[in-house]
């Protein structure tokens, strides 16, 4: 499992689909299961979308002031955090 933005946009994508798989969800608890399981997932990667931003504003900040120009190890993706 991948844990970088680029994963966590995939993830979104699928989350998206299964949403809208008109079969799979035509029963009602199951469209109710679904869009509590959307909402969670939106949250987690709402706080990880802030937490990113926070990240390169940092960053941002820093380069600004001359003392850096690398970006953060945690939105380079996780093969470049070894």
């Amino acid at each position: 499992m991948n844990n970088d933005l680029g994963s966590l946009n995939n993830y979104l994508f699928e989350e998206l689909e299964r949403l809208n798989d008109d079969e799979e969800l035509a029963d009602e608890e199951k469209l109710n299961k679904e869009i509590k399981r959307s909402k969670a997932i939106t949250d987690v990667a709402q706080t990880i979308i802030n937490n990113a931003n926070t990240v390169l504003d940092a960053q941002k900040f820093i380069t600004s002031d001359g003392r850096g120009n690398e970006l953060p190890k945690m939105l380079l993706g996780t093969e470049k955090n070894d």
